[in-house]
């Protein structure tokens, strides 16, 4: 594909100069369009089975298949520049480059800074795709990273374009980090009802329900003695969690506490206050009723 061929044939339609911009034109979106295409084609499957030969998760092979498809771009165009003759592709870019950096400095920041972020993510792995993640009151299951935002699927099935920066400069929670998780609930009893009793019934409980572990084992510890109960606070633990087993573990967990509470007769108490007084009024001899 020569620009010269292509602007001969132009040439008989067209004024010569129109027919040498059209061809250059032509040749470049030409060579593009086919350089870019067997590079995906070639090149990615390649990488692919080099990837899942060495057995690595979606969180590191994300990137690796970003920056690839970034750099087949570039010799794409590198190679459609130089076949429609607009000279060297390496110094044009180097001029351009120089001539907008500044503008382009300013218009970047953000960009430049979710960037760095992103490659902190990537490095750091504070969190990975499919994590149950907690930050700046919100939470969620991460779905992607990218080098300049992570999208994260709410409980609410909201997904939510977090920009990277907002993660690595705030104080992130991953609850699914480790392999085991503890949860805590604190039982409030009457003060007229039996501690040892209670705390008997917890751990009951806790030792009979299949997904809350053994080892460590769970425990309960008076904690808090309020002002109309006394605070019982258990510890368990679950294996392998995720949001929906701790929702669930403990949801089954506090429910057979309270059944096993109502059938030893140990009272959950609430608050409650009483307000006393009377009310005077100036000037009136005898009291208001409703009669008057």
């Amino acid at each position: 594909m020569q620009v010269p061929a292509i602007a001969a044939i132009l040439d008989d339609f067209l004024p010569a100069g129109v027919a040498d911009t059209i061809a250059s034109a032509i040749v470049f979106v030409g060579a593009f369009v086919v350089v870019y295409l067997v590079s995906k084609v070639v090149v990615t499957p390649i990488l692919d089975r080099s990837l899942a030969r060495r057995d690595l998760d979606a969180h590191a092979r994300k990137p690796i298949q970003k920056v690839a498809s970034i750099l087949m771009l570039f010799v794409a165009v590198a190679v459609a520049f130089g076949m429609a003759g607009f000279g060297n592709f390496l110094t044009a870019l180097a001029t351009i480059g120089a001539a907008a950096t500044l503008g382009i400095a300013f218009a970047m920041q953000d960009v430049l800074k979710n960037f760095v972020a992103g490659v902190f993510i990537f490095t750091d792995k504070p969190f990975r795709i499919g994590d149950w993640i907690e930050w700046d009151n919100s939470s969620g299951v991460v779905e992607d990273i990218s080098l300049r935002v992570t999208r994260v699927r709410t409980f609410d099935n909201e997904l939510l374009t977090v920009p990277n920066s907002n993660l690595t400069d705030d104080v992130i929670k991953n609850p699914v980090a480790k392999d085991q998780l503890r949860l805590k609930f604190l039982f409030g009893i009457s003060y007229d009802d039996d501690i040892d009793q209670a705390t008997d019934i917890i751990m009951e409980e806790a030792e009979a329900h299949e997904d809350i572990l053994a080892d460590p084992a769970p425990s309960v510890r008076l904690t808090e003695l309020g002002d109309s109960s006394v605070g019982l606070q258990s510890r368990i633990w679950i294996d392998d969690p995720s949001r929906a087993d701790w929702v669930r573990t403990r949801g089954e967990f506090v429910t057979a506490v309270k059944q096993r509470f109502d059938e030893e007769d140990i009272t959950i108490p609430y608050p409650n206050r009483t307000i006393g007084g009377g009310l005077e009024m100036a000037g009136m001899d005898s009291p208001v009723t409703a009669d008057d």
